[in-house]
Parts: C-alpha cells; structure tokens; sequence
C-alpha cells in the first residue's frame, strides 16, 4: 500500500492497493468549491484491473452518518463488489447536508461537490464506465432523498438511482434533521421547501429515462413520504420499483435493501452493455 499524490479536480490524496484483491480504500479529495478536504471510501472487486472498466454505484449515507456508515454497518457490500464486478463509492455529504447547494450557507455545496468534482475525479483514477450507463446512485434517509435529488437534476450523470427509507418530501418535517439552517425556515420560503425536495423534481421527470428503485418499511417514519412519492410517479406515468415491507428505519432493513438495490444496477448496467 503507498500513498500517492496526484492533480485532478483538485490537490488529491488516496490509498492504491497494488494487488488482485478486494480492495477497500480511503479517498480524500480536496473540494475548491467548499475549500476543505472530503473523505470516501471506495471498494474495488476482486477482479479490478486497468484493462476493464467497470460500472460505479454511489451508495449515500444518512443525517448524522458519514463515509465510513455503509462499510462499518454493511460490510457485505464488499462481497457484492465483488460479485456484480462494480465499484462502489461511499462518499462524505457531512452528517446533515441533504446533499444540497445550499441558498444560505455558501459554506455547503455538496451538488456541485458530488457532480463536478468528487464523480470526474473517481473516473479519472479508476477504470470505471464514465457514461451515464455505468453509474448508479442510492442511499439511505438522507442519502435517500439526495440520491433521487442529485440523479433526477443530473440525468445526463447518473443512469439510474435508488432510495432506501430516503427523506423524499422534506414538507412534513420543517424543525427536523437542521434542515432550516440550510434552506431557512419553511415558514419564510415555502416554495424553497418544496423546490429542494423529491417531490418538486419529478416535473423533469421523462417516461423510461431514469429507472428508479425505491424501498421503504412500512414502520419506518418516512413510510407515508414514500407512498405518496409512488403514488405519485404512478399518476405521472414515471415506470419504478417501488417495495413496502415489514421493518424499520434500521440497519437491519438497509442491509437486506442494498441487497436488491444493487442487483437491480447490475441488471440495469448489464442490460446497458447490451445494448
């Protein structure tokens, strides 16, 4: 293992491991957007090599989360790098940004982070597919919502997406999670509110250009958001997955969600190569 210097978007630093296996390492990118440094974790499959390329799926952690959530909780992803061939990529959004640029605090840019320095950057050091049909997005109540946030305004990114118990309509939930510090209060901006929500993104929603997979348990406290964001893309005519069952919003359902989440990208990355 040796740490190595290189010049993408920015000043970057990360960890190659220089052997066949498995790999699981540290990213930090610098970000000139918000000036300060962002950590992700990146799994590489058994079989990475420079001669193939290889589709990446962004999986996002939750409010009070952070780079290391999904592969301390749900080491199993490694196993399933491994068997769908993909590289996963578990980025910093900060514990409470809701993957926003934020209209009050210029200091939080995490958009523009994510699409202009943090995606060109894997794909400039990795040998990925760096169209839109090799890359995915999901993640977890706050990366939930911003997965679908980031890859319904970024259809020319992202080939498909995911959301796992996502935070998808913000409305409800107008002193939770220091979502005001961010957006103000809804009080003050409510059409703010609703433009920096799922819901008012669905209007650049198109028939069959983004295939969407959404989980939720039926006792999780976004179960409500979540029917109402289906029954939605329903009457829209928006084809997804859409899956309510038993559970919570807990670490026991993500890790079983991820599951299918990320068979539905390698059936979706697979059908893609076809093409």
């Amino acid at each position: 293992m040796k740490n190595l210097k290189l010049t993408a978007v920015a000043i970057l630093f990360f960890s190659v491991s220089f052997t066949l296996k498995a790999s699981v390492d540290t990213v930090s990118t610098y970000s000139k957007v918000m000036n300060k440094e962002i950590k992700a974790v990146v799994i590489t499959p058994d079989s990475y090599n420079s001669n193939q390329e290889y589709p990446v799926v962004y999986l996002l952690h939750g409010y009070s989360g952070n780079y290391a959530s999904w592969i301390k909780s749900a080491p199993q992803i490694e196993a399933l790098a491994n068997q769908y061939e993909m590289i996963l990529v578990t980025p910093d959004g900060n514990f409470d940004s809701w993957y926003w640029d934020s209209p009050v605090d210029p200091r939080s840019k995490y958009e523009t982070y994510f699409t202009e320095e943090l995606i060109p950057f894997i794909d400039q050091n990795y040998s990925t597919k760096s169209s839109k049909e090799g890359r995915a997005i999901t993640g977890l109540s706050m990366g939930g919502h911003g997965a679908l946030y980031l890859a319904i305004r970024h259809q020319d990114i992202f080939g498909v997406a995911g959301s796992q118990s996502g935070g998808v309509d913000i409305g409800p939930f107008p002193e939770n999670w220091n979502m005001k510090s961010y957006l103000g209060s809804r009080a003050e901006f409510p059409e703010r509110w609703k433009e920096y929500s799922v819901m008012g993104q669905l209007h650049l929603l198109s028939r069959n250009n983004l295939p969407l997979v959404i989980h939720c348990g039926t006792g999780d406290f976004f179960y409500q958001v979540n029917l109402k964001l289906h029954e939605e893309l329903t009457y829209l005519n928006i084809p997804h997955s859409f899956t309510s069952n038993p559970g919570g919003h807990t670490w026991d359902y993500w890790r079983e969600s991820v599951q299918y989440q990320l068979l539905f990208f390698h059936n979706y990355f697979e059908s893609a190569t076809a093409k």
